[in-house]
């Protein structure tokens, strides 16, 4: 009985050995090297990423995923997304392609295109479109991405400075529309989106190094429409921006006229887009006094945005014609005054110092005063339009102050076409208050006059005419021809060559030699005259009695 269980715990005793069969180490080995296959060949196949396209044109299973001409992945699948909005391609990148996939990377399609730079792509008309990848600088890791439907306007590590730019609906740009500055090319503009709720364009400008030092606090930016035509009260203008802009627009920017050039500003700083450059020069004035003027004549040729002026001199600018038109006027006018709002802008006027609106306000108090008044002129006879002149009228209305919807009145006069249209009437009431009768009577009277003297003149004309007619007046020429043929025979003979002219040279010789013989006498007689009587002595005569 004792000896049992000991046989039983002989047999229980096995070597170890004896236990594991050497036919599983083969087994084992095969599974390490399948692990280790399957992990080398995990590691060496690279990260996969997602990309989303509005459509899947010139993309299939095997399109190359490249950056700077260099393969980094190919596609493998492309599908229609779960709601059928848009596709979604899968593609795997090469391994080391992680630090490439980042928060701000780019993926677009590579294809033959036509812009305003020229054709791109041509080779992929053989070799088939592919996607090109775009770095980023990103520290945020990222594996779905959307494909752009453009290339990029700028390299995203691109030394620079990006803005935004805020605009109207009617006043947006589109991507890659160039940036210039004086007709020259810094930038590209990378994105134009629209704001729903605020009902504005927002732009993302890119400025290339080292033209962003361009850009400062005082720098204003508007569209290059590329040619800017304008007929307005200031004249004909002309503006031409680069050719690039000429055939799709853009924009460009500077520091306007009077302005200092400002300080450099930071990444990301927003600035108005203009329409135009007079549009950005008005924007610079952003301080203003606002007044109403009460218009009795018409505002024909006045427009938003015309220049008011003080002896030429621009100091504001015309808000809004009409305005708040059907609002109630003032007590003691009548309700026919047409409500324009302009604007004075003292900073046109330049100074130094701080503006203060309260002191041009009290100036301009006393300027009413003194007779300051705001009148319609036309700027342009070509296009009829006016501008807001101001001057002073001493033989006004005296000034009365006013408002019109919380606003100041500014006193007005009538302009220079109602003043010449007072004129024209007052001379028409003048002409309709003469006594016409008389004056019709007179000048009856002075035509009866005339009339009689009229028949006198023909009288008068057919007696000459009947003297010129008669025979002594037409042998009168025949006569005078004789007259003259005479003289000249008379003439004739007292030339150098006639006998006349002969014998008077020998006339003439004759006396002259008698001259010459009576000279001695002549003298004789000056030296003593009694020479002629008596013999010339040396004393006085003695008289004496005659011989016998």
């Amino acid at each position: 009985m004792t000896d049992t269980p000991r046989q039983d715990d002989s047999r229980a005793r096995v070597s170890p050995q004896a236990r594991i069969s050497p036919i599983w180490i083969v087994p084992l080995v095969a599974l390490m090297i399948g692990l280790w296959l399957i992990y080398d060949n995990y590691s060496r196949r690279g990260p996969q990423i997602t990309l989303e396209m509005p459509n899947a044109e010139g993309i299939e299973a095997g399109t190359l995923i490249k950056t700077r001409n260099v393969d980094i992945g190919r596609v493998e699948r492309v599908a229609l997304s779960d709601d059928l909005g848009h596709a979604e391609i899968t593609a795997r990148l090469s391994p080391g392609s992680e630090r490439m996939l980042v928060e701000d990377t780019r993926f677009w399609v590579v294809k033959p295109r036509i812009g305003r730079e020229g054709i791109s792509g041509l080779n992929t008309v053989l070799s088939g479109a592919y996607l090109q990848l775009q770095p980023g600088s990103s520290d945020t890791a990222q594996r779905h991405f959307q494909v752009l439907d453009l290339p990029p306007a700028s390299p995203a590590d691109a030394e620079g400075l990006r803005i935004t730019l805020i605009s109207q609906l009617g006043n947006s740009l589109r991507l890659g529309d160039p940036v210039t500055y004086q007709g020259y090319t810094v930038g590209r503009v990378e994105s134009a989106e629209f704001d729903p709720e605020a009902r504005r364009m927002r732009h993302r400008l890119f400025i290339e190094s080292p033209y962003d030092t361009l850009v400062t606090d005082s720098t204003r930016f508007w569209s290059a429409s590329g040619v800017d035509l304008r007929l307005d009260s200031e004249g004909f203008r002309v503006s031409i921006e680069s050719f690039e802009a000429l055939l799709g627009g853009g924009v460009t920017f500077g520091v306007l006229e009077d302005l200092p050039l400002g300080n450099p500003v930071a990444e990301d700083v927003t600035f108005t887009l203009y329409p135009d450059e007079e549009s950005a020069r008005q924007g610079t004035f952003n301080r203003y006094l606002e007044y109403v003027l009460l218009v009795d004549d018409t505002v024909r040729g006045l427009s938003r945005g015309a220049p008011v002026e003080f002896r030429g001199v621009r100091i504001g600018t015309v808000a809004a014609v009409p305005w708040r038109f059907s609002a109630p006027q003032p007590n003691g006018r009548q309700g026919f005054a047409i409500p324009v709002l302009i604007r004075i802008e003292p900073q046109r006027l330049g100074g130094e110092g701080e503006l203060i609106l309260e002191e041009w306000q009290a100036r301009f108090e006393r300027l009413f005063g003194l007779g300051l008044r705001a009148s319609l002129k036309s700027g342009n006879l070509l296009t009829g339009a006016l501008f807001v002149d101001l001057n002073f009228h001493q033989d006004g209305e005296p000034y009365v102050a006013e408002e019109f919807e919380s606003r100041q009145v500014f006193p007005t006069t009538s302009g220079g076409l109602a003043q010449i249209e007072q004129k024209v009437s007052s001379l028409l009431d003048k002409l309709n208050a003469l006594e016409m009768e008389p004056i019709l009577d007179g000048l009856a009277s002075n035509l009866a006059g005339t009339e009689a003297l009229v028949g006198e003149v023909r009288e008068l004309t057919e007696r000459v005419g009947g003297l010129l007619d008669s025979p002594e007046t037409q042998a009168l020429p025949g006569n005078v021809n004789r007259a003259l043929e005479s003289l000249q025979q008379t003439l004739e003979g007292a030339s150098p060559q006639g006998e006349g002219y002969q014998e008077l040279i020998r006339t003439l010789e004759r006396f002259e030699r008698l001259m010459r013989e009576m000279q001695p006498v002549i003298r004789t007689l000056d030296e003593d005259p009694r020479a002629l009587l008596f013999d010339r002595n040396d004393g006085d005569p003695q008289p004496r009695a005659p011989r016998p």
